[in-house]
């Protein structure tokens, strides 16, 4: 966050970064690789990895299918925050609702087995967008704490001298981990 002024050299308030970044070339970019990324897997896991996956020993073919769903899960996750954080982006819709829906996107919990005998007898393309997909997920997921953390501990501060609120909010926060 900076301080900014006007043409007048008067303050006018924080600039958050954060909100810059997310609606400027690097979030464009950044979306374009999720998408495409999101198409390059789909055509991979319908196509030459279906193949591949039919040619290896059993414990490599419960790992390809495990590490596929976890790939297919990240990647749903990752390109429904894209999507959100776009349509803040060109005013389809208020931060504050993409706050409240992107509670419902997965980030944090998509973890893969990168690692082991099993890992290796993987497919090379399968582990390279395991790996791919893990980079993207940790650069959203940074984005989105820039973006959302402080507004999360504001209305989280504000229900602090209200313990009827507090409350609430931890049910929704523990339910909603559940959706």
């Amino acid at each position: 966050m900076t301080e900014d002024t006007n043409k007048a050299g008067e303050h006018v308030g924080a600039v958050h970064i954060a909100h810059h970044l997310a609606s400027s070339d690097n979030f464009q970019s950044l979306f374009q690789e999720g998408m495409s990324l999101v198409e390059e897997t789909a055509m991979y896991l319908d196509g030459e990895g279906r193949d591949e996956a039919k040619q290896l020993p059993r414990p490599a073919s419960l790992a390809y299918a495990t590490e596929s769903m976890r790939l297919t899960t990240r990647l749903m996750q990752l390109a429904s925050w894209l999507l959100l954080q776009r349509a803040v982006n060109e005013g389809e819709m208020s931060r504050e609702q993409a706050g409240s829906d992107k509670n419902k996107v997965r980030l944090d919990k998509l973890s893969s087995a990168t690692g082991g005998p099993v890992w290796d007898e993987l497919p090379t393309t399968l582990r390279e967008l395991v790996e791919r997909s893990t980079r993207l997920q940790e650069r959203v997921v940074h984005l989105d704490t820039m973006l959302y953390r402080k507004s999360e501990e504001q209305a989280e501060e504000a229900t602090n001298d209200n313990p009827v609120a507090s409350q609430l909010n931890k049910l929704h926060a523990a339910f909603g981990q559940l959706g």
